[in-house]
C-alpha cells in the first residue's frame, strides 16, 4: 500500500484543470490533519469554467473533490438522449464518494467553480489508518443514499408545485444550517437543470415559479435571486396539506 506522501505524489494528483494554488513538488501540508475534512481542506485547489466538467461519466475515479465555491450539477444521460439530474453539489459538499473504480455520472459546474481535490490513493491511506475518517465517509454515503431516495418519493408521488417547493425548502434548510439567510435563496443553476431533476419541462418550472409569485409566496429578483415569504405556507404546500 502507498504511505500518505507517495499517494499525494502519484501522477494521479495532476488533474486537467488550472491550479487555483500552488503546491510545491513533494511538499505535504505542515501539519497532519485530524478529519476528513481538514484533509479536503488541505488538499490542492482547482477552478472549473461554468459548464466545464469536473469528470465524466465512466472516467477512472481518480480523485475526490470538495466543492468550496460555485456549483455542481450531477446527472446522466439516459439511452435514448435525455438528461436526468442526480443532484446538485453546493459549498462544503464531497462528491465522488464510492467504491466503484469508474466514475457513475457526470459533474458539470452550473457556474465558475473552486474544489479541492484529492486522490483517491491518498484518501485509501488515511481511512487505512484513521477509523475515524472510514467511519465519516461511511456516514457521507449513507446521507447522499437518504437524500436520494427523499428525492425518489419527491419525483415519483408529488405534483409539479410539490416537487418545486420541497426543492426550495430544501435550499432554504441548507442556508440556515451554515448560518445563512433561509429566506434568500440564490440558484446557481438554470430552469432546465431543475426541471431535470425534479422529472418536469421549462415550460412546469417557469410556470410553477410564476404561480407561486402570484401567490405571494415567494418574489423573484433577476430570475436567480428567490426569496421565501411564506415558510409556514410552502411547508405545507410541500406536504400536501393544502392545494395551489
Amino acid at each position: 500500500m502507498l504511505t500518505l506522501r507517495e499517494a499525494y505524489q502519484s501522477k494521479e494528483f495532476h488533474t486537467p484543470f488550472s491550479p487555483m494554488r500552488a503546491h510545491q513538488p513533494g511538499c505535504l501540508p505542515a501539519y497532519t490533519p485530524v478529519s476528513l475534512a481538514d484533509h479536503l481542506d488541505r488538499a490542492p485547489l482547482r477552478g472549473i469554467e461554468a459548464k466545464d466538467h469536473i469528470f465524466t461519466e465512466g472516467d477512472p475515479k481518480l480523485h475526490i473533490y470538495q466543492v468550496v465555491t460555485g456549483a455542481v450539477c450531477l446527472y446522466k444521460v439516459l439511452p435514448d438522449g435525455r438528461r436526468q439530474v442526480i443532484d446538485f453539489a453546493y459549498a462544503g459538499d464531497i462528491i465522488g464518494l464510492g467504491l466503484s473504480d469508474r466514475e457513475g455520472y457526470n459533474a458539470q459546474a452550473t457556474v465558475a467553480t473552486r474544489v479541492t481535490c484529492m486522490p483517491v490513493s491518498a484518501l485509501q491511506v488515511i481511512a487505512s489508518k484513521d477509523p475515524g475518517i472510514a467511519m465519516r465517509m461511511c456516514e457521507a454515503l449513507s446521507e447522499e443514499l437518504t437524500a436520494i431516495r427523499d428525492h425518489l418519493v419527491c419525483v415519483v408521488q408529488r405534483s409539479a408545485t410539490e416537487r418545486l417547493v420541497t426543492f426550495l425548502l430544501a435550499l432554504s434548510r441548507r442556508n440556515k444550517a451554515r448560518g445563512r439567510d433561509a429566506d434568500t435563496l440564490e440558484l446557481p443553476m438554470t430552469r432546465t437543470d431543475i426541471g431535470d431533476f425534479l422529472g418536469l419541462t421549462i415550460e412546469t418550472v417557469s410556470r410553477t415559479f410564476s404561480k407561486l409569485k402570484a401567490l405571494g409566496l415567494i418574489e423573484i429578483d433577476q430570475g436567480t435571486t428567490i426569496r421565501l415569504i411564506g415558510i409556514s405556507e410552502l411547508i405545507a404546500l410541500a406536504d400536501g396539506n393544502t392545494s395551489a
